[in-house]
Order: C-alpha cells, then sequence, then structure tokens
C-alpha cells in the first residue's frame, strides 16, 4: 500500500448517504478517512428532525462524520451550529456548492457565490463566534462564472479555515457538462488553505490524473463515483480491485444492513420501505444485470424487488 496516497472522503448526496448508508459502508468497504453529512438546514423556522436525527452520533457509530450545513445569513448558521454544539462536533462544513435552483434562488449554496458580501457575513459569523469548531467549506467555481471563487479567495485565505473542497463546475450547470479542470487550477495555484478535489471520479485512474495534476492536493472528496463504486476508496488504498463476485457479495452486505436499518426505522410499510430501497440503487453497479434493474425500479411489490435483487447480485457463469 502506498504511504503517499491522498485521503479520501466521501461527499454527501441528499436521499442517499444518510447514516444507515454511512455506518454499513464504512463497516464492509471501508477505506474512507471521512464522511460528510447531507447539509442541515432550517426549514419553516425549524431543523428537520430527520436532519437532526442523521447526524445524532449514536447513529454513525464507527464512522468519522463531519456534519455540514446551509445557510443563506448567519441567523440560522447559529440555529444550527446550536445543534452541532449540543452533539459535541467540534468539525463543520459549511456549503456554498449545492447547484438546486430552489435553493440557490435563496441565496443557499452556490447561490451565495455571486454575493461575496453575504459570503463574508457567514463565515465572518461563523470562525468569530465559534472558534473552538475547525469550519470547512465546500464551494463551486461560481453559480455564473469561474471567477466568483477567484473573487473570495483573499476573504477565504484570511480565515481559520481547516480546508477547502472545491467541484470545478458552476452552480448553473448542476451535474451537466464537464468539469473545468483550467478553473480549479486558477483557483488551487493561490490558495493558501489546503484543498481537496471534488468532482466526477469514478475510478483509482481519475483519482490517481487529479493527484499527479494537481500534486499539493490535501485530500479527494468523491460522491457519486462511490455510490458506483462502493469499493472505489478501498480499491485506491489498496492498489488492487474486487473481483465481481467479491463485489456481488459486499453488495449483498451493504444493501442488506441499509435494508434492514430502514425497515427498523420507517414506519409507513411495506410502500415506503420498497420507493426508499429503489433509490439505494440509482448509482450503484451502473453495469449491472439490465433486466434485474428494470425490475427493481418498476416493481411495486417487496417479493418482486428482492428476487431482482437476488437475481442482480447473482454470480454469473
Amino acid at each position: 500500500m502506498n504511504e503517499n496516497l491522498l485521503p479520501i472522503h466521501f461527499a454527501p448526496l441528499q436521499g442517499y448517504t444518510d447514516a444507515a448508508y454511512r455506518q454499513a459502508h464504512a463497516r464492509i468497504f471501508g477505506g474512507v478517512d471521512t464522511y460528510y453529512s447531507p447539509f442541515v438546514r432550517v426549514e419553516h423556522g425549524e431543523i428537520r428532525r430527520k436532519d437532526a436525527r442523521d447526524i445524532n452520533p449514536e447513529n454513525n457509530r464507527g464512522v468519522h462524520l463531519i456534519p455540514q450545513l446551509i445557510a443563506p445569513h448567519p441567523d440560522k448558521l447559529e440555529q444550527i451550529m446550536s445543534l452541532f454544539s449540543g452533539y459535541n462536533y467540534r468539525e463543520a462544513d459549511i456549503n456554498l456548492g449545492c447547484p438546486f435552483p430552489m435553493l440557490a434562488k435563496r441565496h443557499n449554496g452556490a447561490g451565495m457565490l455571486p454575493y461575496p458580501e453575504e459570503v463574508k457575513e457567514l463565515l465572518i459569523a461563523a470562525t468569530e463566534k465559534y472558534p473552538r469548531f475547525r469550519f470547512s467549506v465546500k464551494l463551486r467555481l461560481g453559480w455564473e462564472n469561474a471567477d466568483e471563487c477567484l473573487a473570495l479567495l483573499p476573504l477565504l485565505n484570511a480565515l481559520p479555515l481547516s480546508h477547502i473542497i472545491l467541484h470545478p463546475r458552476l452552480g448553473k450547470q448542476q451535474y451537466k457538462g464537464e468539469v473545468d479542470l483550467d478553473g480549479f487550477e486558477a483557483f488551487y495555484n493561490r490558495c493558501d488553505k489546503p484543498l481537496f478535489y471534488n468532482g466526477d471520479l469514478h475510478t483509482t485512474e481519475d483519482i490517481q490524473a487529479i493527484a499527479v495534476r494537481f500534486p499539493k492536493l490535501a485530500g479527494i472528496v468523491i460522491g457519486r463515483g462511490l455510490l458506483a463504486n462502493p469499493a472505489l476508496a478501498w480499491e485506491y488504498r489498496q492498489g488492487k480491485r474486487l473481483s465481481a463476485d467479491e463485489m456481488a457479495e459486499k453488495v449483498r452486505q451493504l444493501h442488506t444492513d441499509v435494508y434492514n436499518s430502514y425497515e427498523e426505522q420507517l414506519q409507513g410499510g411495506e410502500t415506503q420501505l420498497l420507493m426508499k430501497m429503489k433509490s439505494f440503487w440509482e448509482y450503484l453497479l451502473p453495469e449491472g444485470n439490465r433486466k434485474a434493474k428494470k425490475t427493481i425500479h418498476k416493481t411495486a411489490k417487496l417479493t418482486n424487488y428482492l428476487a431482482a435483487v437476488n437475481e442482480l447480485l447473482s454470480p454469473h457463469r
């Protein structure tokens, strides 16, 4: 195992990387240094109960979790930080990268990037009011253009941030189009903080190519690539791939753990459990048996779903 490997961090995806998934992934696949929670936000004046439950340390045993927040102004940030403090966290990630239009138009996430004074107010409030916390920031190149992140660099360099995570797309792109590595490089060359790369990493070769191009990187952050191949971080660390049978067996274990957790948590019966489990497969094993995956997504019966999962994960000689 190469000691020069970069730390791998699991990016959050709403609806996918919740506490049940994180615990199962850490136990069965591993290879990840840090997991980030999907962002906690204030909605109708309150923190959503499912967000509070998701970051409860009791539900994240065996996982190094950094809770993430999204807020358009200091008042909401302080409301969320009281929850983080109550759970005895001492790290927090501030989301300036979410491209979801409904949030962005209210100056949340990447929608805040064109307004540097608002970003400054938010980040200074965080770092000054909570000096015991190690804050990181996740952002995109900008909402409309890649100069927006460069305009924020003097502020980011001056603040006591533990690290910065940069996804080299614009907010208005969402997840479409190519990543802008030249835009990332412009930020990388002038960034004084430990910088993590995030975006379109699907193979160990992708990770290695980014590490070669940007040798001063402090870490790699992967979201959809790890959902598609949960072994990706382990394979990068170990320098080898799981066989098809080994992967199928580990995915079976992952599915069983997550299924059992949801069956225990959810109160909506078979229909709710089935809907929740269908999302488990949205990114996972993209090259898997198409017929079985189609059945998983189409069926309205749990027995048919479980039979299709068994078919998908059965060895085909």
